[in-house]
């Protein structure tokens, strides 16, 4: 019970501090312009392109309009956040350390991994709330198909793999954010760390045998997109648990560094 007490203490200083962040409100306007840009263009170019081909007398397959456009955002979207969540994560640790508080972190009688984790929801809680827009959009466009034929299981998913997209992303910038001081570092870093880890089926493909496929699937972009698709396919669930693992144990280790070098 302390411990959970403990962590949800975290939670809420580490959630409001983004509400008091001009930075914060900044990214989300800048996130919420490009979601809604992106949302009509998306759309247009799905209804335009089916009324082309019908106006060119070329019969189609039965498509399934909003399952097709829904793929389509989403990849989008996944792209979009891997700019969004490293300018999210950036500061979780390093302006602890500008501060000159990360010590006096380090040296508390609360243990690494209950800050970590409790930083890490904060991020996540903030990060649902930007994209909640999102919901309504989707609402809209999928009270208007007709018949609307994309089954619950799909857009759940999807949104799942965000939500598990985004908890990768920023347990890993958070043990980056916890080696440095600038924040600014922390984000490139970031961003480059999880660009690899995002194309890195690339370079799989590229690869035969046993190392290509370890490389397949340690890629994001290929588990993001099973669920995304609707694929419930346990080894994506796995693998992005390992990640938010990864990224909570290095963060609370490297705190450990600290907090012995101040013994």
């Amino acid at each position: 019970m302390i411990i959970i007490s403990n962590i949800s203490a975290i939670f809420r200083k580490e959630l409001q501090s983004y509400f008091i962040s001009p930075l914060a409100y900044i990214v989300t306007a800048v996130f919420w312009f490009l979601l809604g840009s992106l949302f009509v263009d998306i759309l247009q170019r799905t209804i335009e392109s089916i009324a082309t081909y019908e106006s060119l007398g070329v019969s189609l397959p039965p498509i399934d309009v909003p399952y097709e456009f829904m793929g389509q955002f989403f990849a989008v979207l996944g792209l979009l956040v891997l700019y969004i969540l490293p300018i999210l994560s950036m500061g979780l640790y390093a302006e602890e350390r500008k501060r000159g508080t990360l010590e006096l972190l380090a040296t508390s009688p609360i243990t690494n991994w209950i800050v970590a984790t409790g930083k890490l929801l904060g991020a996540i809680a903030f990060f649902s709330i930007a994209i909640s827009p999102m919901i309504i959009y989707e609402v809209i466009v999928f009270s208007a198909a007709t018949p609307t034929a994309v089954p619950l299981q799909v857009p759940l998913l999807a949104h799942v793999g965000l939500l598990l997209l985004a908890g990768a992303v920023l347990s890993l910038g958070m043990f980056i954010s916890s080696l440095t001081d600038s924040s600014i570092l922390a984000a490139i870093l970031t961003f480059a760390l999880v660009l690899f880890l995002w194309l890195i089926d690339l370079l799989a493909d590229k690869l035969n045998g046993t190392i290509g496929e370890v490389l397949s699937h340690l890629s994001l972009l290929k588990h993001y997109n099973n669920l995304v698709q609707g694929i419930l396919d346990p080894s994506s669930l796995v693998l992005f648990a390992s990640y938010i693992l990864l990224g909570l144990f290095l963060t609370a280790q490297s705190i450990e560094i600290i907090r012995f070098s101040s013994r």
